[in-house]
C-alpha cells in the first residue's frame, strides 16, 4: 500500500500561486494513478486533478481549468500540483491521493489511497 505525504500548504495571497507535493512511499509509485481533492468547510470533498500510470493529465473542476498544472517525478516518487492566480475559494484541506494501476476516471471516484491533507487558505 502507497503511503502518501502532502506538503507546500498554508496562507496564499489572492493572486498568488500555490505549489503543493505529494510524496509516496511503500510500493511502486508508478504505477499509482495520482490526483489531487479539496475540501472546504461545510462542502464535500472535491476532485480536481489527476494525472495517469501514463502521465496523461486531467483536469475534474472547471473552476481551476486553465489555472492548474499537476505533475509526477516517478524517480522521486513525488506529484505536484500548482495552481496559479489563487482565490478564496480555492482555500481548504488540499487532498493526495493514488490509485493502483487504474484510469483517471475510477481515481475521481475516490477509493484509492488518501494523505493526510494539507491546509490551504487564501484570505478575501
Amino acid at each position: 500500500q502507497l503511503q502518501l505525504a502532502e506538503s507546500g500548504g498554508g496562507l496564499v495571497q489572492p493572486g498568488g500561486t500555490l505549489s503543493l507535493s505529494c510524496s509516496g512511499a511503500g510500493h511502486t509509485f508508478d504505477w499509482y494513478a495520482i490526483g489531487w481533492f479539496r475540501q472546504a468547510p461545510g462542502k464535500e470533498r472535491e476532485a480536481v486533478s489527476c494525472i495517469s500510470i501514463s502521465n496523461q493529465s486531467t483536469d475534474f473542476l472547471e473552476s481551476v481549468k486553465g489555472r492548474v498544472t499537476i505533475s509526477r517525478d516517478n524517480a522521486k516518487s513525488t506529484a505536484f500540483l500548482r495552481m496559479t492566480s489563487l482565490k478564496p475559494e480555492d482555500s481548504g484541506i488540499y487532498y493526495c491521493t493514488a490509485d493502483y494501476g487504474k484510469p483517471c476516471w475510477h481515481l475521481q471516484r475516490g477509493g484509492g489511497t488518501w494523505g493526510q491533507g494539507t491546509q490551504v487558505t487564501v484570505p478575501s
